[in-house]
Protein backbone atom coordinates (compact mmCIF):
# COMPACT_ATOMS: atom_id res chain seq x y z
CA UNK A 1 0.00 0.00 0.00
CA UNK A 2 1.45 3.43 -0.90
CA UNK A 3 2.84 5.21 2.13
CA UNK A 4 0.56 8.23 1.65
CA UNK A 5 -2.55 6.07 1.57
CA UNK A 6 -1.35 4.06 4.54
CA UNK A 7 -0.88 7.25 6.53
CA UNK A 8 -4.38 8.45 5.59
CA UNK A 9 -5.91 5.09 6.50
CA UNK A 10 -4.11 5.09 9.84
CA UNK A 11 -5.17 8.66 10.50
CA UNK A 12 -8.79 7.75 9.76
CA UNK A 13 -8.83 4.77 12.14
CA UNK A 14 -10.33 5.24 15.60
CA UNK A 15 -7.52 4.74 18.07
CA UNK A 16 -7.21 5.26 21.80
CA UNK A 17 -6.26 8.81 22.55
CA UNK A 18 -7.30 9.96 19.08
CA UNK A 19 -9.77 12.71 18.31
CA UNK A 20 -13.27 12.40 19.75
CA UNK A 21 -15.58 10.15 17.70
CA UNK A 22 -17.80 13.04 16.67
CA UNK A 23 -14.83 14.57 14.84
CA UNK A 24 -14.17 11.40 12.84
CA UNK A 25 -15.66 11.03 9.36
CA UNK A 26 -18.57 8.62 9.30
CA UNK A 27 -17.76 5.05 8.16
CA UNK A 28 -19.81 5.67 5.03
CA UNK A 29 -17.66 8.65 4.09
CA UNK A 30 -14.43 6.79 4.85
CA UNK A 31 -15.20 3.72 2.77
CA UNK A 32 -16.40 5.84 -0.16
CA UNK A 33 -13.24 7.93 0.02
CA UNK A 34 -11.15 4.76 0.01
CA UNK A 35 -12.91 3.17 -2.97
CA UNK A 36 -13.79 6.29 -4.94
CA UNK A 37 -11.82 8.45 -7.37
CA UNK A 38 -10.53 5.60 -9.53
CA UNK A 39 -11.46 4.40 -13.00
CA UNK A 40 -12.85 0.91 -12.42
CA UNK A 41 -14.23 -1.61 -14.89
CA UNK A 42 -17.85 -2.78 -14.41
CA UNK A 43 -16.53 -6.03 -12.90
CA UNK A 44 -14.37 -4.11 -10.44
CA UNK A 45 -17.32 -1.92 -9.51
CA UNK A 46 -19.24 -5.08 -8.58
CA UNK A 47 -16.48 -5.88 -6.09
CA UNK A 48 -16.59 -2.33 -4.73
CA UNK A 49 -20.39 -2.48 -4.41
CA UNK A 50 -20.21 -5.78 -2.53
CA UNK A 51 -17.72 -4.28 -0.09
CA UNK A 52 -19.97 -1.24 0.38
CA UNK A 53 -23.05 -3.38 0.95
CA UNK A 54 -21.32 -5.91 3.26
CA UNK A 55 -18.56 -3.80 4.80
CA UNK A 56 -18.46 -5.35 8.26
CA UNK A 57 -18.20 -8.84 6.77
CA UNK A 58 -16.22 -8.20 3.58
CA UNK A 59 -13.34 -6.48 5.38
CA UNK A 60 -12.43 -9.78 7.07
CA UNK A 61 -12.91 -12.19 4.15
CA UNK A 62 -10.04 -13.99 2.49
CA UNK A 63 -9.42 -13.28 -1.18
CA UNK A 64 -10.92 -16.69 -2.00
CA UNK A 65 -14.09 -16.02 -0.02
CA UNK A 66 -14.53 -12.49 -1.41
CA UNK A 67 -14.07 -13.70 -4.99
CA UNK A 68 -16.64 -16.45 -4.40
CA UNK A 69 -19.19 -14.09 -2.82
CA UNK A 70 -18.92 -11.57 -5.66
CA UNK A 71 -18.71 -14.21 -8.39
CA UNK A 72 -15.34 -13.18 -9.82
CA UNK A 73 -11.90 -14.75 -10.00
CA UNK A 74 -9.18 -14.23 -7.40
CA UNK A 75 -6.95 -12.42 -9.93
CA UNK A 76 -9.88 -10.01 -10.50
CA UNK A 77 -9.87 -9.16 -6.78
CA UNK A 78 -6.11 -8.61 -6.90
CA UNK A 79 -6.41 -6.32 -9.93
CA UNK A 80 -9.19 -4.43 -8.15
CA UNK A 81 -6.94 -3.80 -5.15
CA UNK A 82 -3.99 -2.70 -7.27
CA UNK A 83 -6.23 -0.39 -9.32
CA UNK A 84 -6.98 1.41 -6.05
CA UNK A 85 -3.25 1.88 -5.46
CA UNK A 86 -2.60 -0.99 -3.03
CA UNK A 87 0.10 -3.61 -3.32
CA UNK A 88 -2.53 -6.35 -3.24
CA UNK A 89 -5.72 -7.51 -1.59
CA UNK A 90 -4.19 -7.96 1.90
CA UNK A 91 -3.19 -4.28 1.98
CA UNK A 92 -6.68 -3.22 0.91
CA UNK A 93 -8.26 -5.46 3.55
CA UNK A 94 -5.97 -3.97 6.19
CA UNK A 95 -7.23 -0.49 5.27
CA UNK A 96 -10.88 -1.62 5.35
CA UNK A 97 -10.80 -3.36 8.72
CA UNK A 98 -10.61 -0.28 11.00
CA UNK A 99 -13.50 1.26 9.08
CA UNK A 100 -15.51 -1.95 9.45
CA UNK A 101 -14.83 -2.09 13.18
CA UNK A 102 -15.99 1.49 13.64
CA UNK A 103 -19.13 0.67 11.65
CA UNK A 104 -19.88 -2.27 13.96
CA UNK A 105 -19.57 0.05 16.94
CA UNK A 106 -21.79 2.66 15.33
CA UNK A 107 -25.34 2.82 14.06
CA UNK A 108 -27.07 -0.33 12.78
CA UNK A 109 -28.11 1.78 9.77
CA UNK A 110 -24.51 2.14 8.58
CA UNK A 111 -24.90 -0.09 5.54
CA UNK A 112 -28.01 1.77 4.34
CA UNK A 113 -26.18 5.04 4.96
CA UNK A 114 -23.24 3.89 2.85
CA UNK A 115 -25.52 2.86 -0.01
CA UNK A 116 -27.48 6.12 0.20
CA UNK A 117 -24.30 8.20 0.23
CA UNK A 118 -22.87 6.23 -2.67
CA UNK A 119 -25.91 6.93 -4.83
CA UNK A 120 -25.82 10.59 -3.85
CA UNK A 121 -22.10 10.70 -4.58
CA UNK A 122 -22.81 9.34 -8.07
CA UNK A 123 -25.24 12.21 -8.67
CA UNK A 124 -22.73 14.71 -7.26
CA UNK A 125 -20.07 13.39 -9.66
CA UNK A 126 -22.44 13.88 -12.59
CA UNK A 127 -23.20 17.42 -11.43
CA UNK A 128 -19.46 18.10 -11.48
CA UNK A 129 -19.23 16.67 -15.01
CA UNK A 130 -22.01 19.03 -16.08
CA UNK A 131 -20.24 21.97 -14.42
CA UNK A 132 -17.09 21.10 -16.38
CA UNK A 133 -19.12 20.84 -19.58
CA UNK A 134 -20.63 24.24 -18.89
CA UNK A 135 -17.13 25.70 -18.97
CA UNK A 136 -16.37 23.85 -22.22
CA UNK A 137 -19.53 25.21 -23.85
CA UNK A 138 -18.54 28.75 -22.91
CA UNK A 139 -16.59 28.63 -26.20
CA UNK A 140 -19.76 28.62 -28.30
CA UNK A 141 -17.92 29.30 -31.57
CA UNK A 142 -16.29 25.87 -31.44
CA UNK A 143 -19.55 23.97 -31.02
CA UNK A 144 -21.37 26.15 -33.57
CA UNK A 145 -18.52 25.60 -36.02
CA UNK A 146 -18.65 21.81 -35.84
CA UNK A 147 -22.45 22.00 -36.02
CA UNK A 148 -22.19 23.85 -39.33
CA UNK A 149 -19.73 21.31 -40.71
CA UNK A 150 -21.91 18.36 -39.74
CA UNK A 151 -25.01 20.05 -41.18
CA UNK A 152 -23.25 20.48 -44.54
CA UNK A 153 -22.01 16.88 -44.77
CA UNK A 154 -24.20 14.95 -47.24
CA UNK A 155 -24.51 12.26 -46.03
CA UNK A 156 -23.58 12.60 -42.36
CA UNK A 157 -22.26 9.42 -40.74
CA UNK A 158 -22.72 8.82 -37.00
CA UNK A 159 -20.59 6.08 -35.46
CA UNK A 160 -20.83 4.43 -32.05
CA UNK A 161 -19.64 0.94 -31.14
CA UNK A 162 -20.22 -1.24 -28.06
CA UNK A 163 -21.28 0.89 -25.07
CA UNK A 164 -21.32 4.02 -27.25
CA UNK A 165 -24.15 2.67 -29.42
CA UNK A 166 -26.86 4.27 -27.28
CA UNK A 167 -25.44 7.78 -27.63
CA UNK A 168 -24.93 7.34 -31.38
CA UNK A 169 -28.50 6.07 -31.82
CA UNK A 170 -29.91 9.03 -29.88
CA UNK A 171 -27.92 11.50 -31.96
CA UNK A 172 -28.79 9.86 -35.28
CA UNK A 173 -32.49 9.62 -34.39
CA UNK A 174 -32.68 13.33 -33.59
CA UNK A 175 -30.38 14.41 -36.45
CA UNK A 176 -32.66 12.71 -39.00
CA UNK A 177 -35.40 15.17 -38.04
CA UNK A 178 -33.26 18.10 -39.27
CA UNK A 179 -30.79 16.52 -41.75
CA UNK A 180 -31.81 14.78 -45.00
CA UNK A 181 -29.26 11.93 -44.95
CA UNK A 182 -27.92 10.54 -41.68
CA UNK A 183 -26.23 7.12 -41.69
CA UNK A 184 -25.73 5.24 -38.44
CA UNK A 185 -22.84 2.79 -37.97
CA UNK A 186 -22.99 0.55 -34.89
CA UNK A 187 -20.91 -2.42 -36.04
CA UNK A 188 -17.13 -2.45 -36.34
CA UNK A 189 -14.68 -4.25 -38.59
CA UNK A 190 -15.29 -4.55 -42.31
CA UNK A 191 -18.96 -3.59 -41.88
CA UNK A 192 -17.92 -0.19 -40.53
CA UNK A 193 -15.32 0.25 -43.26
CA UNK A 194 -17.88 -0.49 -45.99
CA UNK A 195 -20.34 2.01 -44.51
CA UNK A 196 -17.70 4.71 -44.18
CA UNK A 197 -16.45 4.15 -47.72
CA UNK A 198 -19.98 4.32 -49.15
CA UNK A 199 -20.63 7.51 -47.21
CA UNK A 200 -17.53 9.14 -48.62
CA UNK A 201 -18.29 8.00 -52.17
CA UNK A 202 -21.79 9.46 -51.80
CA UNK A 203 -20.26 12.86 -51.05
CA UNK A 204 -20.04 12.81 -47.25
CA UNK A 205 -17.30 14.87 -45.63
CA UNK A 206 -17.69 14.19 -41.89
CA UNK A 207 -18.27 11.35 -39.45
CA UNK A 208 -19.35 12.07 -35.88
CA UNK A 209 -18.00 9.34 -33.58
CA UNK A 210 -18.78 8.54 -29.96
CA UNK A 211 -16.14 6.86 -27.79
CA UNK A 212 -17.08 6.20 -24.18
CA UNK A 213 -15.18 3.98 -21.72
CA UNK A 214 -14.19 1.24 -21.95
CA UNK A 215 -12.71 2.48 -25.20
CA UNK A 216 -12.77 -0.21 -27.87
CA UNK A 217 -9.94 -1.10 -30.22
CA UNK A 218 -12.50 -1.41 -33.02
CA UNK A 219 -13.48 2.24 -32.49
CA UNK A 220 -9.88 3.27 -33.07
CA UNK A 221 -9.76 1.06 -36.18
CA UNK A 222 -12.97 2.66 -37.47
CA UNK A 223 -11.61 6.19 -36.97
CA UNK A 224 -8.47 5.27 -38.87
CA UNK A 225 -10.58 3.75 -41.64
CA UNK A 226 -12.63 6.95 -41.83
CA UNK A 227 -9.48 8.99 -42.23
CA UNK A 228 -8.24 6.66 -44.99
CA UNK A 229 -11.45 7.14 -46.95
CA UNK A 230 -11.04 10.91 -46.75
CA UNK A 231 -13.70 11.63 -44.13
CA UNK A 232 -12.99 14.13 -41.39
CA UNK A 233 -13.69 12.99 -37.83
CA UNK A 234 -15.51 14.80 -35.04
CA UNK A 235 -15.21 12.88 -31.76
CA UNK A 236 -17.34 13.08 -28.62
CA UNK A 237 -15.51 11.34 -25.79
CA UNK A 238 -14.42 11.60 -22.17
CA UNK A 239 -10.75 11.71 -23.21
CA UNK A 240 -8.45 14.66 -23.76
CA UNK A 241 -5.39 12.66 -24.87
CA UNK A 242 -4.59 9.34 -26.48
CA UNK A 243 -4.80 7.56 -29.85
CA UNK A 244 -8.54 8.16 -30.32
CA UNK A 245 -8.09 11.90 -29.89
CA UNK A 246 -5.08 11.84 -32.22
CA UNK A 247 -7.21 10.39 -35.02
CA UNK A 248 -9.90 13.08 -34.69
CA UNK A 249 -9.97 16.43 -36.46
CA UNK A 250 -12.15 17.89 -33.71
CA UNK A 251 -12.65 16.52 -30.18
CA UNK A 252 -15.44 17.56 -27.81
CA UNK A 253 -14.90 16.26 -24.29
CA UNK A 254 -17.49 15.44 -21.63
CA UNK A 255 -16.86 13.41 -18.48
CA UNK A 256 -18.75 10.20 -17.71
CA UNK A 257 -20.07 9.17 -14.31
CA UNK A 258 -18.11 6.21 -12.95
CA UNK A 259 -19.41 5.84 -9.38
CA UNK A 260 -21.94 3.09 -10.17
CA UNK A 261 -21.46 -0.38 -11.69
CA UNK A 262 -22.00 1.04 -15.18
CA UNK A 263 -21.04 4.50 -16.42
CA UNK A 264 -23.66 7.22 -16.71
CA UNK A 265 -23.70 9.79 -19.49
CA UNK A 266 -25.40 12.98 -18.34
CA UNK A 267 -22.68 15.29 -19.71
CA UNK A 268 -22.14 13.46 -23.05
CA UNK A 269 -25.92 13.49 -23.52
CA UNK A 270 -26.12 17.25 -22.98
CA UNK A 271 -23.12 17.78 -25.26
CA UNK A 272 -24.82 15.71 -27.98
CA UNK A 273 -27.95 17.84 -27.67
CA UNK A 274 -25.82 21.00 -27.93
CA UNK A 275 -24.25 19.77 -31.18
CA UNK A 276 -27.71 18.95 -32.52
CA UNK A 277 -28.79 22.49 -31.63
CA UNK A 278 -25.77 23.85 -33.50
CA UNK A 279 -26.71 21.77 -36.54
CA UNK A 280 -30.27 23.08 -36.40
CA UNK A 281 -29.07 26.68 -36.13
CA UNK A 282 -26.67 26.23 -39.06
CA UNK A 283 -29.56 25.97 -41.52
CA UNK A 284 -32.69 27.31 -39.79
CA UNK A 285 -34.86 27.27 -42.92
CA UNK A 286 -34.14 23.60 -43.65
CA UNK A 287 -34.60 22.78 -39.97
CA UNK A 288 -38.03 24.43 -39.85
CA UNK A 289 -39.23 22.77 -43.06
CA UNK A 290 -38.13 19.32 -41.96
CA UNK A 291 -39.53 19.64 -38.43
CA UNK A 292 -42.90 20.85 -39.74
CA UNK A 293 -42.97 18.05 -42.30
CA UNK A 294 -42.25 15.47 -39.63
CA UNK A 295 -44.98 16.82 -37.37
CA UNK A 296 -47.48 16.53 -40.21
CA UNK A 297 -46.52 12.89 -40.79
CA UNK A 298 -46.62 12.18 -37.06
CA UNK A 299 -50.12 13.62 -36.79
CA UNK A 300 -51.31 11.82 -39.91
CA UNK A 301 -50.14 8.41 -38.69
CA UNK A 302 -50.83 9.00 -35.00
CA UNK A 303 -47.23 8.32 -33.88
CA UNK A 304 -47.56 9.70 -30.37
CA UNK A 305 -49.91 9.80 -27.43
CA UNK A 306 -51.58 13.15 -26.84
CA UNK A 307 -49.86 14.95 -23.96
Amino acid sequence: MPSGQQERAQAAAITPGGPPEEQQPAPAERVLALLGGHRLSPGQRRIAQYIIDHLTEAAFLSITDLAERVGVSQPSVTRFATSLGYSGYPALREALQPIALSAVAGSPETRAEIRRNELQAAVDAEIQNLENLRRVLADTDRVLGIGRELALSMPLTVLGLRISVSLAEYFAYAARRIHPDVRLVTRGGSVAYDALLQSREAGGTWVLAFAMPRHANETLAALRAARRTGLRVALITDLTLGPLVEEADVTLTAGTGSRLVFDSYAAPGVLSAAVLQAMADADPERTQVRLEGYEQVADQHDFFLDD
